[in-house]
């Protein structure tokens, strides 16, 4: 007897994970706090304690972020040449707030690329 995985949108996962909703249903929450994630789906029932995101997230964020906040102050400078205390006073606290809103998103999308690839005791649906 085969057993033949049933295919999971990779799109769709991280989709829901940006979102911070269950990969599989996208109704139930991912996270019961800021990035601690919930032990099951509270809506489907998905066993989300699998999950290995690590330091990706962390770096991916911090990657992403900090492409916007360079590209910015660079920007910023070649256009007005303000003091480095305004540079500061703009971009510390726009890479604070943005690394702060995009982590759990980068999280939850990367679990939403776990989950459908199967990947770290993701792969129990066998038909």
């Amino acid at each position: 007897m085969e057993m033949v995985a049933t295919p999971r949108s990779v799109w769709q996962a991280m989709m829901n994970g940006l979102r911070l909703r269950c990969p599989d249903c996208g109704e139930g929450q991912v996270f019961r706090k800021y990035i601690k994630v919930n032990h099951t789906c509270d809506n489907c029932g998905l066993e989300l304690h699998h999950q290995r995101a690590d330091d990706a997230p962390p770096y991916f964020t911090m990657l992403i972020v900090l492409h916007f906040v360079l590209s910015g102050m660079l920007t910023v400078e070649q256009v007005y040449s303000p003091a480095t205390w305004v540079q500061l006073t703009i971009w510390m606290p726009v890479s604070l707030v943005s690394a702060l809103w995009l982590l759990p998103r980068v999280k939850g999308a990367l679990i939403g690329i776990q989950w459908a690839r199967q990947m770290h005791g993701f792969g129990g649906d066998f038909t």
